[in-house]
């Protein structure tokens, strides 16, 4: 019924992700409410260093493999584009699905729902054991 997720599998040469992290980051820039100069201006605001619509141009270019832009890059690109693809991405290669907000919460309390039945479920059995319970 579901798929578990699992993590890419770990064959040599399979995760040159340069081409693939290119693309998502031209898909978050498409995502952003300004153009890449905005883009840009609020990546240099955001880390107090410089980064130039040049920069976005080339960390999205799948052709330009040799300059992807740099991982402390994404959580500052992200914010400027209001998305979350590339933390999304990452978790799907590492096995796993991002949660945010209230599905965090949703799931954190998922869990300890189940945790509450198989405590009340054991306390039962303890119970039964013990001659407690008819």
């Amino acid at each position: 019924m579901f798929q578990v997720p699992m993590p890419a599998d770990p064959l040599p040469g399979s995760m040159d992700y340069r081409a693939e992290i290119a693309h998502l980051v031209g898909e978050a820039l498409k995502s952003a409410d300004g153009d890449r100069y905005a883009v840009a201006a609020a990546m240099s605001r955001l880390t107090g260093h410089d980064v130039s619509k040049y920069m976005l141009d080339a960390w999205s270019s799948e052709a330009r493999d040799s300059y992807n832009m740099p991982f402390y890059q994404a959580p500052v690109l992200e914010s400027a584009c209001n998305t979350l693809i590339l933390s999304s991405w990452l978790a799907e290669k590492r096995g796993g699905r991002l949660l945010v907000g209230k599905d965090a919460l949703a799931a954190e309390l998922a869990k300890l729902e189940r945790a509450k039945e198989q405590a009340a479920k054991q306390i039962r059995e303890l119970k039964r054991l013990m001659g407690d319970i008819e």
